[in-house]
């Protein structure tokens, strides 16, 4: 059964499913409990800001998938997830932040019922949304079962795009290019931080033509100055200064579906050694893309990147990307292959990366990414359209 509000065609979340039960096969697992909100996404089309309570997703090896969450998210449920209504299930709210009764009780009844009382079933246990109590609950309301680790089981399933996928994340490449766009033109020395950010979410909100714009699964990123030598700062109330650089970490959404792009802008005349780092860093990037081809290794666009800055002297550590696609707060990342020299994952057709081999310096940093797509043959195609270049305002 497919519901008028699924994002995707019924052929799509069996060709999904199957791609699991697959993966449950070998690892020998009878059924899967899956927390993460982008896979219940991926599995169910269930799409709500209810992740804050206990929810999830129960795939066994027949039948529909069935999601279970607060009673009154299952309402939400009935309005996203594609499957019958009678496999959309809730618990009272009785059980929300109680001390004396936990939801995984009511899971496991709903397990035993569905014949998996002395099962092995696997649950993401490295996950945001999967506590330590949970488990503990869940385990001891389900003496017979095995409970197994399966964490990113799911996960990795979702490497490969498939062509709806691609769509959707071409319409939030469209988006994140004018969410940039906007960032460049708006920054101007006495611009508060936090009205430019503003400025940045309604145009991301807004989208592109008919193509709305979703909440990202990461708030603009924004430092300036000193505070770009560090990743992962947002904004504050304080104005754009002439003399400093100030990196973009933003992301266009279209149906919970990323495109993420960084670029930076300097507001004045940058030193020499910032134009050379630079320079050096699109030459990296050059070479990263190009190594970006189906059958070479994630390792191969790493080292490629990183050939280029031992060459000029430029130290660097640490991951240079990560698949993207489908996803919730707090992260736009897949958590499953990544683009750093260790990485052997084998590139496909398909796959879609956030190559982000950004380099953050003693006083300045220097953001300059892109969305990438794995090709047929050759190199990778990048879903973005802003031009690559340490932008400047004198």
């Amino acid at each position: 059964m497919l519901q008028n509000n699924a994002p995707f065609s019924k052929a799509e979340y069996d060709r999904r499913i199957a791609k699991t039960r697959t993966a449950m096969a070998d690892a020998g697992l009878d059924a899967v409990f899956v927390t993460d909100p982008s896979n219940q996404a991926w599995l169910t089309g269930y799409d709500g800001w209810s992740f804050y309570v206990h929810q999830g997703v129960i795939l066994t090896m027949e039948g529909e998938p069935v999601w279970w969450g607060r009673n009154m998210d299952m309402l939400g449920g009935l309005r996203t997830c594609w499957m019958h209504p009678d496999n959309v299930r809730g618990y009272g709210d009785h059980y929300v932040q109680s001390a004396v009764v936990h939801p995984m009780q009511d899971l496991a009844e709903h397990l035993q019922a569905m014949g998996l009382d002395r099962a092995r079933i696997g649950v993401e246990m490295e996950n945001y949304y999967y506590s330590a109590k949970a488990h503990q609950v869940l385990g001891d309301a389900l003496p017979d079962a095995k409970l197994v680790d399966a964490t990113a089981l799911v996960n990795w399933q979702r490497l490969v795009k498939s062509d709806e996928e691609i769509n959707f994340i071409r319409k939030a490449a469209r988006i994140s290019d004018k969410v940039m766009q906007t960032a460049l033109a708006r920054a101007v020395p006495g611009v508060r931080k936090n009205d430019l950010v503003a400025d940045i979410l309604h145009a991301g909100i807004t989208g592109v033509d008919d193509d709305w714009g979703d909440y990202p699964a990461i708030l603009p990123l924004t430092p300036s100055g000193l505070d770009a030598t560090a990743a992962h700062l947002t904004w504050n109330g304080e104005p754009m200064k002439a003399g400093e650089a100030t990196f973009f970490e933003l992301s266009g959404c279209y149906r919970r579906y990323h495109a993420p792009l960084c670029r930076t802008i300097f507001l004045g005349t940058p030193s020499d050694d910032m134009i050379r780092v630079a320079d050096a860093q699109m030459e990296g990037i050059a070479a990263g893309l190009d190594a970006a081809r189906p059958g070479n290794r994630t390792c191969d666009i790493a080292s490629a990147f990183m050939g280029v800055m031992t060459k000029h002297g430029i130290a660097r550590e640490g991951r240079m990307g990560y698949p993207i696609g489908l996803s919730y707060p707090p992260d736009w990342g897949e958590r499953t292959a990544s683009i750093r020299v260790e990485d052997t994952t084998v590139l496909e057709p398909g796959m879609s990366f956030h190559f982000m081999p950004a380099l953050w310096m003693d006083s300045w940093g220097l953001e300059t990414t892109e969305t990438i797509l794995i090709n047929d043959t050759g190199a990778a195609e990048t879903l973005c359209n802003v031009e690559r270049k340490l932008f400047v305002k004198d």
